[in-house]
């Protein structure tokens, strides 16, 4: 029995009271041992729950983790098909501006090829022409030197006639007129020449060709793009013909002739020039526009990204010219700095990739 509680119980006693002690000690005891043997029972049993239950916190931060591990992958792969799906969608757009500009370059050719014909025949007319206007003034000069021997009254009214019709003038503007007509046609079919070589529909395939000619051609049709103040200053070397589809490099040459020509606004400096470098050949256009900030400089060639203001540009030109250059083997590198200007260099193999 516990000291304590026999030192309370003799005190008791003391007092008077009667108390069968060794009967009470017995249930004490018993009640004692009674109560050690459900505390162990109940200590176990804990120890039994906590350790289920630590077992059970495990398992579920295990299932937590695999959770959030799913969570994680699911996020990963819905970036990657998002991306993906961004990726087909430019390709798309690409695709769709591929072939519109195809279409536009069937529409040229046929254009150019119905040109062709009544400027054929006009051109020829003119020459002909040409030498039947020489053929009466000839006959006319003749009629003059011979008029001498008409009656005064008859070759006065021949002199009056001669001033009202502004003879004189007629022969000396019809020479000019001829000039100019005949330049005025000259021009036309460089037009229609360039129209053919930009859509090169007849020979729509890999071929071997002087980009030169094919860069001149391209300047050619958007010069009416460029302002008039803007001076053009070309400067391209002899060029060995390079394998490639002219046809779509035409496309490139036009995207960024016009981009420069946007950036360049109402005056400055185009300057365009071609050369060698071992087996590649490379194109430079560099205008005095007003630059690209740092920042967009790695973006330039993504799909649908532009700086332009809403409706003036659909973001696909370079991003198209970038895919076209790297179909061919090539590359395209971009210089440039706010407020001096910007310089893009295509680099081609000259043999096929």
């Amino acid at each position: 029995m516990h000291p304590l509680l026999v030192r309370h119980l003799r005190k008791f006693c003391r007092d008077g009271a009667v108390l069968d002690l060794p009967a009470w000690t017995a249930a004490i005891d018993d009640a004692f041992a009674s109560f050690e043997s459900d505390r162990s029972q109940i200590e176990h049993t804990l120890e039994v729950m906590s350790r289920e239950l630590g077992a059970r916190n495990r398992q579920l931060a295990a299932q937590l983790d695999d959770k959030q591990r799913m969570m994680d992958e699911l996020t990963a792969t819905n970036r990657a098909l998002l991306e993906l799906n961004q990726r087909l969608a430019a390709a798309q757009n690409q695709l769709l501006q591929a072939e519109k500009m195809a279409s536009i370059g069937q529409l040229a050719a046929g254009v150019a090829h119905e040109i062709n014909n009544p400027i054929a025949y006009v051109h020829s007319n003119m020459g002909a022409l040409e030498g039947y206007l020489a053929q009466i003034f000839r006959l006319n000069t003749a009629y003059a030197e011979a008029a001498s021997a008409l009656p005064p009254a008859l070759l006065g009214q021949l002199a009056r006639l001669r001033t009202e019709l502004a003879y004189d003038e007629i022969v000396a503007d019809v020479g000019d007129l001829m000039r100019e007509s005949k330049d005025g046609l000259a021009r036309v079919k460089k037009i229609v020449q360039d129209l053919k070589d930009f859509s090169r529909v007849d020979n729509s395939g890999w071929e071997q060709v002087d980009l030169n000619q094919g860069l001149s051609s391209t300047l050619s049709l958007v010069r009416h793009q460029i302002p008039s103040q803007v001076e053009i200053v070309c400067e391209l070397g002899a060029l060995p013909e390079v394998d490639c589809v002219l046809s779509q490099l035409n496309q490139v040459f036009m995207n960024i002739l016009v981009n420069a020509a946007q950036a360049i606004g109402a005056c400055g400096t185009l300057t365009i020039r071609s050369g060698v470098d071992g087996e590649t050949v490379w194109i430079s256009i560099g205008d005095s526009g007003c630059g690209i900030a740092p920042h967009n400089l790695p973006r330039i060639f993504d799909a649908f990204f532009t700086t332009k203001p809403v409706g003036v540009g659909t973001g696909l030109g370079l991003s198209l010219s970038y895919s076209i250059v790297k179909r061919h083997g090539g590359r395209i590198d971009v210089s440039s700095e706010l407020g001096v200007g910007t310089t893009f260099t295509i680099v081609l193999p000259i043999h096929r990739p």
